[in-house]
């Protein structure tokens, strides 16, 4: 007989997956700014695209590396990458970014591809914008202006959305254009050429209007993440009061890091194979193999390059990390130059930690996907990185030993105490199992005894119930008085 099908709900990650896949970009949506300004700007309606690098260090590999890493982030703008250049020159063109030889070229791959966007691997000035659309007759976008609109179509939370607009904002704001000289109003007097009468303007340019209105939006934006900042300042506040450690994952994006979060404690966030997918921390709650508990975050991606409008608009998320009391740093282990990775994790690490004084949380190097490596990068990595814990968020291995690495390298509760508790205290003996370490315990007639590690703030709840003697019989089970004995070794788990 034919059993039918278990239905398995889904968990949040898939939802919001399938969610995201169905509304991937289609030929002519945008993800622009909208009802800030009425001035010409560049629109992301990134369809056809050519993309365009400058090698001025490093290997070619590295070159190579990096024009591959921009046509996957083309790619998860929702773009089709159709041919990519690269020059090789010491310091990029000021006034193209590339050659004049290479902007022919490049006019030319344009024609023959039919492409109808280019993207250049770097932050274009407005000159280097406007110089190299007025020579190549399509839309220009650079490095920066593609990872805006990439975190614009990912953000879901309020506070996300908030912190990429302001970023946009801040992006768009040197990089504003008229419709030409019909738009100005900047005239007046004798100034004017004899105009006299009649051409006196407002005193200001349509654009003066537009830059003073966008500068009102980011002042508002400012005041708004401000506030939702202080509501994760309080819940921070709340798990500092209570001594619950904090542990943050960061590392460069589609490293695995919140499929890492799911492998750990089954959180069913989102995993998509895709560049920024995670924008909104996710926290949640962990206990290690002793009975402590503590909180496990994942982050926001980092990458190369990283645009500057993005840490100074998600400053308050990037706090999760620099406030942590353990940084696990996840390297994808698959990619072809690992290292490069790193160093642009720590980069940005190292700008976070001065904006908080320079001080960071303790790091623990954690190299993903080691079923999709090969044995000679493996072998290489572990060399390189003798300390780090290699695991696969995929198949599970080594993960119980990231469990047993980030478990020894938490801060304990600072208190030893042995209490008895009347049966009456039961709430209290349920916060020292939640709160603190609980080393052993016994159920007497008098009350619960228990041997326990709490922070400052319980040793005060427990005073009036601490003792000093110690636990009962250690070979009994059971002891004179008829008591069950639970007598538990230091460090066991509960």
């Amino acid at each position: 007989m034919n059993q039918p099908p278990v239905y398995v709900e889904p968990s949040s990650g898939e939802l919001e997956l399938e969610e995201r896949s169905s509304l991937r970009r289609v030929a002519g949506l945008s993800t622009e700014l909208a009802d800030v300004t009425e001035v010409e700007y560049r629109q992301l309606r990134l369809e056809r695209v050519v993309l365009v690098g400058v090698w001025t260090e490093g290997s070619a590999e590295q070159a190579n590396a990096s024009l591959t890493e921009l046509a996957r982030l083309a790619e998860t703008a929702g773009s089709t990458v159709l041919d990519g250049l690269v020059q090789r020159r010491q310091r990029p063109d000021p006034a193209t970014f590339v050659g004049s030889g290479k902007v022919a070229e490049l006019r030319d791959t344009v024609l023959a591809s039919g492409a109808d966007t280019v993207i250049c691997d770097g932050e274009l000035s407005p000159g280097q914008l406007r110089q190299l659309e007025e020579k190549l007759k399509v839309k220009v976008v650079d490095r920066t202006a593609l990872i805006l609109d990439i975190f614009a179509q990912h953000a879901r939370s309020k506070e996300g959305k908030a912190q990429v607009e302001l970023a946009q904002l801040s992006y768009l704001l040197p990089r504003l254009r008229g419709w030409g000289e019909a738009l100005s109003r900047q005239v007046g007097g004798r100034a004017a050429g004899g105009v006299g009468i009649g051409g006196r303007g407002p005193g200001e340019t349509k654009i003066e209007l537009d830059r003073r209105r966008i500068h009102r939006r980011m002042a508002k934006l400012r005041r708004e993440i401000a506030a939702m900042r202080t509501v994760r300042d309080t819940k921070r506040g709340s798990r500092r009061r209570n001594e619950v450690p904090g542990v943050a994952i960061a590392g460069y994006t589609n490293a695995g890091k919140s499929s890492l979060l799911n492998a750990i404690t089954g959180a069913g966030v989102l995993v998509e194979d895709a560049l920024f997918a995670t924008l909104d921390p996710t926290t949640r709650r962990n206990r290690t193999e002793d009975g402590r508990a503590y909180t496990l975050t994942d982050t926001v991606g980092f990458v190369r390059h990283l645009p500057h409008q993005l840490v100074e608009a998600f400053r308050s998320t990037l706090e999760e990390v620099a406030q942590a009391d353990l940084l696990v740093h996840v390297v994808d282990g698959a990619d072809p130059m690992p290292e490069g990775q790193i160093k642009a994790v720590r980069e940005v690490l190292a700008e976070i930690g001065e904006q908080h004084g320079g001080a960071m949380p303790a790091e623990l190097l954690v190299i993903n996907k080691v079923d999709a490596a090969d044995d000679l990068q493996l072998a290489r990595l572990r060399h390189l990185l003798p300390d780090a814990v290699f695991v696969s968020a995929h198949s599970g291995v080594g993960i119980d030993r990231l469990r047993d690495e980030i478990a020894a390298r938490l801060p304990r509760p600072s208190t030893e105490l042995e209490v008895l508790l009347p049966y009456t205290e039961g709430a209290l003996a349920a916060r020292l199992h939640e709160q603190g370490q609980v080393l052993a315990e016994e159920h007497r007639a008098q009350g619960t005894w228990l041997r326990v590690r709490v922070s400052e703030d319980l040793v005060a709840l427990v005073h009036d119930f601490v003792v000093s003697g110690g636990p009962g019989p250690d070979s009994a089970d059971v002891d004179a008085a008829g008591d069950v004995v639970t007598e538990l070794p230091r460090g066991a788990a509960r």
